[in-house]
């Protein structure tokens, strides 16, 4: 689906106010800003040269684009990534471990296509924060900075910090595709409604990204951009002409927020309909069947499919949400698409059953297909969820389900990360006998944003501006330099 509505406006006290909220003063960048990274603004090269400082960060502008593979709910790490076979059971739980393509290195026993792929993987095993509910968390993953509500279930709101797409666009719009983000199977959902930080923020709605839901429900993922044959682009440029001189006629509008972002959204829907290279990318049906197959014919798998043909067309950013839901089992059982990461119960049916599954045959898939196109060497590819899960196996009386299950946890938690210049085979951080907590060096969201960004070759400690001009970092964190040597 595409979004064409505009927000209604506040007054200008409204918006004022507002505008304070968002930036939070001069002075610094609280309330609403992440608390930066030990160390961040003190760093020796805070005070270089910019020049000097983008040629000091490992990876700087390898990538051409970044694809972020978002696993809502808290994916389990002692199941997946990190687990502990020498635990006591009730924190190793019931799966085995398996051997992987990295000498030493182990996976859960339910992702044998991604153990044959992990030596094109960087696993990080130290990730940690301190936001425990999934809103707020999902915030934080997703902009890169705490909310001002931590660990809470905010409602997304206009003072909010924006996401990642949306600030890439403030700063370096894209020429190579019309929108700079694209958010696939989406919006995320903690359950039922949309987690904060997806959108603009305190920022316009001319800088959101394309936001995609089921690309299976027809051909093309956005029918509504579907070429007409009776409306050829020499018809369609008329009709373009024709808008501009009726626009002339409705001058009490020019400068209206809600009109400005809305001619954005015309423009960008119009860029796509009159450019064949644009409207073929959401075109799943030009992909051979054995591929679709290969990818699985479901939500999360035909998303990673768009993702790669977005990323080949040339999008600097893609954003697919692996489970629109973070626990929509608990209304739909027997739906694997509605299954999400968040397994307070059940956890070893739900993973075995109906999430790893999918999980390791489509991300296997499209690590597999990037590399094989060439594309992984110029995408910085990162897999990773709002936070994990629990060290014990306990059964929780106020969730659905009839067996144990695990907790949130963020004390430590594991992540993925591959291509443009990341090393491949390795291992980034480790927690400690139970995957409770870090024992070397830990790593925040806020530094997989500065990594992100870092990669697409923009200073993570540059700012971006509000529509008063003040100016935000991009960034609170460090890029992971670990990850390229």
């Amino acid at each position: 689906m595409l979004r064409f509505e505009c927000e209604s406006r506040g007054s200008r006290r409204e918006f004022l106010r507002l505008g304070l909220l968002a930036g939070g003063g001069l002075t610094g960048l609280s309330p609403l800003a992440s608390r930066p990274a030990a160390g961040w603004e003190a760093s020796p090269a805070a005070a270089q040269p910019v020049g000097d400082r983008r040629r000091a960060i490992p990876g700087f502008g390898r990538a051409k684009s970044v694809l972020l593979i978002y696993a809502s709910g808290g994916q389990s790490q002692l199941e997946t990534w990190d687990p502990k076979p020498n635990a006591p059971l009730d924190v190793r739980g019931e799966f085995a471990p398996i051997d992987t393509a990295i000498p030493g290195v182990q996976f859960g026993e339910h992702m044998p296509r991604l153990a044959q792929v992990a030596d094109r993987l960087t696993i990080v095993r130290s990730m940690s924060h301190e936001d425990l509910d999934h809103g707020s968390a999902s915030y934080l993953a997703l902009t890169g900075r705490y909310h001002a509500r931590r660990t809470s279930n905010p409602p997304p709101s206009s003072n909010d910090f924006p996401t990642y797409g949306a600030v890439l666009k403030q700063v370096r719009p894209s020429h190579r595709f019309p929108y700079d983000a694209v958010h696939v199977n989406g919006p995320a959902l903690v359950p039922f409604t949309p987690a904060p930080g997806q959108n603009h923020g305190f920022l316009g709605r001319n800088v959101d990204p394309l936001l995609v839901g089921d690309v299976t429900e027809q051909q093309v993922a956005l029918p509504g951009l579907s070429a007409r044959p009776e409306l050829p682009p020499v018809r369609l440029r008329a009709r373009q002409t024709l808008k501009a001189t009726l626009d002339t006629y409705h001058r009490r509008l020019a400068g209206h927020p809600g009109a400005d972002d809305l001619n954005t959204l015309y423009g960008q829907a119009l860029e796509v309909l009159s450019t064949p290279r644009c409207r073929a990318a959401f075109d799943l049906d030009a992909e051979p069947p054995a591929l679709r197959d290969r990818y699985g014919r479901h939500r999360s798998g035909q998303a990673c499919l768009l993702a790669r043909r977005l990323i080949e067309a040339g999008t600097p950013l893609v954003t697919v949400i692996w489970n629109h839901s973070n626990r929509g089992q608990d209304r739909e059982p027997m739906t694997t698409d509605a299954y999400g990461w968040d397994t307070h119960n059940d956890i070893f049916y739900a993973l075995r059953e109906h999430l790893l599954p999918r999980f390791d045959a489509s991300f296997a898939t499209l690590l597999e297909d990037l590399d094989v196109r060439g594309l992984l060497d110029e995408t910085l590819v990162v897999c990773m969820g709002e936070f994990g899960r629990a060290p014990r196996i306990a059964l929780e009386k106020n969730f659905a389900g009839s067996s144990p299950g695990r907790k949130h946890w963020a004390s430590v938690y594991s992540i993925v990360m591959a291509g443009a210049g990341v090393g491949r085979g390795r291992v980034l951080g480790a927690s400690d006998r139970q995957a409770a907590e870090p024992v070397t060096q830990r790593y925040g969201p806020w530094d997989v944003a500065a990594t992100m960004f870092a990669a697409l070759g923009i200073d993570p400690r540059g700012h971006f501006h509000d529509a008063l001009q003040r100016p935000f970092p991009i960034t609170v964190g460090n890029p992971m330099d670990e990850l390229y040597t």
